[in-house]
């Protein structure tokens, strides 16, 4: 062979060589990853060629599914009282993807998990058809309900956890929307899916408010100061006079004073009246005295800044780790930059409520097969204990005061002991927005604490001066709490 044939064939060889590779690496390394690719057309369509399995509440499933025409996509979901559950469900939409349970569980739902080969196998054998599984959910039908229609026209959220387990119960939010609008890819699910869209609509009713918005907290973050303050043995009596003066002038400032709402009288008043009446002063004073890394570490323990996964992912809660002395006093009284979904609030009261041990907050306590045959279950795991129970105890008797005789007496149930911490939240600039209406809860019987509550109400078509956490968020946890002891 000539040099120059040689060289053509030594060039040809490594080209072979050089594609051989190329092949082996895309089916032995990226096989998988251009399998799921969300791009990969054939994706969607394996999910939707067959019937997805069922959501399930209270051994009913809220979602179904049925089939269509006229596409590639044999079936598409559906969705019973879609706007109650989108918050919980998400969509499942041929056209715009999954979210929320739709899409952390969707190879459950698809029938495609790996922990789903010994029944696909047996459908494969028997020649039925392959079938999703089904995901059955914590949540509490009548709790769901009491929170969605409390909220009403409202814009808002409601969470609602059972303390003892974790488990979550309730998660609204509003305005909502119906995934079943979106679900298919025609055009008028195209349509459905743009007006939806917080460019085409200011109340942005895909935004999930009870496990992705952050507010300002205001009041309700008064607790966690005062579980910080006993844990740090600050105060050891919770009807002992605190050492506050009024006006509380915030520390290295030009005397900017941190006023209390109405005038109220809270010189030297005990904690328990502090948190009664809500002093800004003691709980600003607490906080500023304790220091930002004790405020911080306590924070943390009770879940700010860091996601949940639920198993649905959670915004972090936010308690700043760059404050000054000034700001760390704002911060204690749930202003400054703190900001906390209303998740993270329920998790609060859900904390105390169980003698200070937090529970991971979970809302999917099974997965099944199309058989119905178990595939895991998710037991109840602590979090973290943010509290002693002594002082988790010497907090319920402050809430349950609040609830008694103080700002929450909307929340009252008779024959049932309820503990809470109203909070109306100021923002915008110079506090120039309308200030949003919280309300954070627990209830308990004699065989313990199955329900704590957090409510925030957006209402800006109220009068400023007429919104309170009491008025407007306490009656609404008051009916959830309700719907779970069956009142």
């Amino acid at each position: 062979m000539n040099k120059p044939l040689r060289r053509v064939a030594i060039f040809c060889g490594l080209l072979v060589l050089a594609l051989l590779v190329r092949v082996n690496y895309i089916q032995f390394v990226q096989a998988d990853e251009l399998k799921n690719d969300a791009n990969n057309r054939r994706v969607t369509i394996n999910q939707y060629a067959t019937p997805r399995g069922d959501i399930l509440v209270d051994g009913k499933a809220i979602t179904g599914h049925t089939e269509t025409t006229g596409s590639d996509f044999k079936y598409k979901a559906t969705f019973k009282n879609g706007k109650m559950w989108a918050p919980v469900t998400g969509y499942a939409s041929q056209a715009f993807g999954t979210t929320l349970l739709q899409g952390v569980e969707d190879k459950i739902l698809t029938g495609d998990d790996d922990r789903l080969f010994f029944t696909r196998t047996v459908d494969v054998l028997s020649g039925r058809q392959k079938q999703g599984g089904d995901v059955v959910t914590t949540l509490n039908s009548a709790a769901q309900k009491a929170a969605f229609e409390g909220l009403g026209n409202k814009k808002g959220a409601v969470a609602a956890i059972n303390p003892e387990t974790g488990a979550i119960l309730a998660l609204a939010s509003t305005p909502s929307y119906d995934p079943s609008s979106f679900a298919g890819n025609s055009e008028k699910d195209s349509e459905a899916w743009n007006a939806l869209q917080k460019k085409n609509n200011p109340d942005d009713p895909m935004l999930n408010r009870a496990l992705r918005q952050t507010y300002p907290p205001g009041s309700t973050f008064k607790v966690v100061t005062a579980a910080a303050a006993l844990q740090d043995g600050l105060y050891d009596d919770i009807d002992e006079p605190t050492d506050s003066e009024v006006p509380y002038i915030l520390p290295d400032t030009n005397n900017q004073e941190l006023k209390n709402e109405g005038g109220i009288a809270c010189k030297n008043v005990s904690l328990r009246e502090a948190l009664r009446v809500s002093c800004n002063s003691v709980f600003g004073k607490l906080g500023a005295t304790l220091g930002r890394d004790k405020m911080v570490e306590e924070a943390e323990k009770f879940g700010f800044n860091e996601e949940q996964f639920v198993p649905v992912r959670v915004a972090a809660s936010n308690f700043s780790t760059k404050m000054d002395r000034p700001q760390t006093a704002l911060s204690s009284i749930g202003q400054f930059e703190t900001a906390a979904t209303p998740l993270q609030m329920a998790m609060v009261a859900a904390a105390i409520a169980n003698d200070g041990k937090l529970m991971k907050p979970y809302m999917v306590s099974e997965l099944r097969g199309s058989n119905n045959k178990l595939v895991d279950s998710i037991s109840p795991e602590e979090l973290s204990q943010p509290l002693s129970a002594e002082n988790a105890q010497k907090l319920q008797q402050m809430m349950e005061t609040v609830v008694q005789s103080g700002t929450g007496t909307n929340a009252q149930i008779p024959g049932v002991t309820v503990g809470g911490k109203t909070g109306t939240a100021q923002h915008g600039v110079d506090n120039s927005e309308k200030p949003y209406a919280w309300f954070i809860s627990y209830a308990k019987t004699d065989s313990g604490s199955p329900v704590a509550v957090a409510v925030v109400v957006e209402d800006a078509s109220a009068n400023r001066g007429d919104i309170s956490g009491g008025g407007f968020a306490a009656p609404i946890a008051k009916s959830v709490m309700e719907a779970v002891l069956n009142k």
